[in-house]
């Protein structure tokens, strides 16, 4: 187990001392409260993704952490005032939040990936209501051990109801963090289990290069067995009998449009996923 810095949790606290909870935060970041719990005394450092994924959400960088707590206190108050400046998005979310509301919950979500061509990639989603916003948190675990490629991605970002459609804005946890967008049609009338969308991105297997691709949301209610949605993410055959026909006819119905011709360098992700 790696040792503390001397810094570390002190500033980890301050930084906690800004949101609305701890257990807000780590629902946000998807992180065990236990496990967070012994970051904020000083048992045990996060892996270099949790970190990622805490520095994040503070809009910081995971080196800030080790800073002087003076510091730090000076650089966190400075990310804040940032963010609490008004721009041109700061009225864009929620949107509509009563028509919003119905669509809280979980989400098995599918779309079809450049890295993996003749496959289809399952992740999962959640959206909650925090402080008047609408929260959109998305997983991604991949194992193709064909290639010996082992994915683990994570966005966090916003979502809002507009002229009868839902955006998601997400923002990568990682290095070099990018974002990603999703728009999503709405529940039919008869049908309010499946919401069919695009999704847009870059590929780090072809040099960053934009694309954008069908996606399906499975919806699975406002609560979920957590433990079967992430077992269940990662990538299928066409011809699996875990898709869902409504996936299945929706996805393979069209390719990924990308901005340029395909150059294979690297396994892609959905926004830098």
């Amino acid at each position: 187990m790696t040792k503390p810095s001397a810094n570390f949790s002190s500033n980890l606290k301050l930084a906690c001392s800004t949101y609305r909870s701890v257990s807000d935060l780590c629902r946000t970041i998807g992180i065990n409260r236990q496990q967070f719990n012994r970051y904020l005394n000083a048992g045990s450092v996060p892996s270099a993704h949790n970190l990622l994924a805490i520095a994040a959400a503070f809009g910081l960088e995971p080196a800030d952490f080790d800073l002087h707590p003076g510091v730090f206190r000076g650089k966190l108050g400075e990310r804040r005032r940032q963010t609490a400046l008004p721009g041109p998005l700061a009225d864009a979310f929620p949107g509509d939040l009563h028509a919003l509301a119905p669509y809280l919950g979980f989400y098995q979500a599918w779309h079809t990936s450049l890295s993996w061509p003749d496959r289809i990639v399952c992740a999962c989603a959640h959206l909650r209501e925090n402080g008047g916003q609408v929260l959109v948190s998305t997983l991604e675990r991949i194992k193709d051990a064909e290639n010996g490629i082992v994915q683990r991605s994570r966005y966090i970002g916003l979502a809002a109801y507009r002229h009868q459609r839902i955006f998601l804005t997400e923002l990568t946890c990682g290095e070099g963090p990018t974002f990603g967008q999703t728009i999503l049609m709405p529940f039919e009338t008869y049908q309010r289990r499946y919401l069919r969308g695009v999704t847009m991105g870059i590929s780090w297997r072809n040099n960053n290069l934009p694309y954008a691709t069908r996606t399906v949301w499975q919806y699975l209610g406002k609560v979920a067995d957590k433990r079967g949605l992430i077992s269940r993410c990662g990538i299928y055959p066409p011809n699996s009998a875990a898709l869902p026909a409504a996936v299945l006819s929706f996805l393979t119905d069209a390719s990924p449009i990308v901005a340029a011709p395909l150059q294979t360098v690297r396994p892609e992700r959905r926004a830098n996923s």
